[in-house]
């Protein structure tokens, strides 16, 4: 197989560029393993996109910096970089990055629900030092690479666990949480809210409307939500709305009325005001603030390598 032609499909959209994961076969496997050459040029775009899969990067080298969700945190090899679906991200002034990028959807996930979660938790980290980790993540990874491009009788199986192990083991890279975990309904629930609200659109949702797609009343939502997070999910949808404003804001051109309708704001005047409140400043106060780093829809994301697609 020619892992060269593992590439996420670019599709611009009204504000921010958003890739697709399309691999060979993908009705066997929505996954893909390989180093950035394999997987394409897309996988070092230095202007700010977003993604509708899973991307787990590991960095061994080079420098420059990763973006995620406006903040910047050079590169210090080895890590690991974990981006969610619709978070906003791009490599700043990278240079020879070597390692691999791994890309799955949610659907490679359904053996392990709690997955999602730990994806979530280290993606809020633009840059994980591996430390005692790094050796047996850079095993695994080739093990995983190799499962791939051989396609061993049972290699799924050996994939899906192998991905959960990676998971486990960039947690453990973590600075330890001494915080109990709240099982059970609680937390499958306030997981699923959290991406419904987090994927592009989201924000436009109501409480109500949420839990109803759930299939669950408004205030069992509340109690679950609050019980598993601490924050309920009128809040949750607040935060989220914040940070959708801020990536359009600093990543787009659009207009402040059209910033605001993308975060769910139906009135201008109300968005500019709820911004100051959970920012402490205007929407212009912060767009002037951030270094742009703008890519015009109008011009290819990419130019397809010769031996592409």
């Amino acid at each position: 197989m020619d892992v060269r032609r593992i590439t996420p499909t670019p599709r611009t959209t009204p504000d921010l560029p958003l890739h697709r994961l399309q691999v060979p076969l993908p009705q066997l496997l929505p996954f893909a393993i390989g180093g950035f050459d394999a997987i394409g040029p897309l996988s070092r775009a230095n202007f700010p996109h977003r993604h509708s899969f899973y991307e787990i990067v590991q960095v061994t080298g080079g420098c420059g910096a990763h973006v995620l969700d406006l903040v910047h945190r050079p590169l210090a090899p080895p890590q690991l970089c974990v981006i969610t679906p619709g978070q906003v991200h791009h490599w700043a002034d990278a240079e020879e990055l070597t390692g691999r990028v791994v890309l799955f959807d949610e659907d490679f996930l359904l053996g392990h629900p709690q997955d999602l979660a730990a994806l979530r938790a280290l993606a809020t980290r633009p840059a994980l030092g591996l430390g005692e980790q790094a050796g047996a993540i850079d095993a695994l990874l080739a093990d995983m690479e190799q499962e791939y491009l051989t396609r061993a009788p049972g290699y799924q199986g050996v994939l899906r666990a192998s991905l959960h192990i990676l998971i486990v083991r960039a947690l453990r890279a973590c600075v330890p949480d001494d915080r109990p975990a709240v099982p059970g309904r609680p937390a499958e629930l306030a997981a699923a809210f959290t991406r419904l609200i987090a994927r592009p659109g989201g924000v436009r949702h109501s409480v109500a409307s949420t839990a109803q797609e759930l299939g669950v009343s408004p205030g069992h939502l509340q109690t679950l939500v609050k019980r598993a997070t601490g924050r309920t999910p009128g809040g949750l949808i607040r935060r989220q709305q914040t940070l959708e404003a801020k990536r359009l804001l600093a990543c787009t051109d659009l207009t402040i009325r059209q910033v605001a309708r993308e975060a769910g704001f139906a009135d201008p005047a109300y968005f500019c005001r709820f911004f100051r409140r959970e920012t402490g400043m205007t929407p212009g106060e912060f767009r002037s603030r951030v270094d742009g780093n703008h890519h015009d829809p109008r011009i290819m994301s990419i130019a397809v390598a010769p031996d592409g697609p």
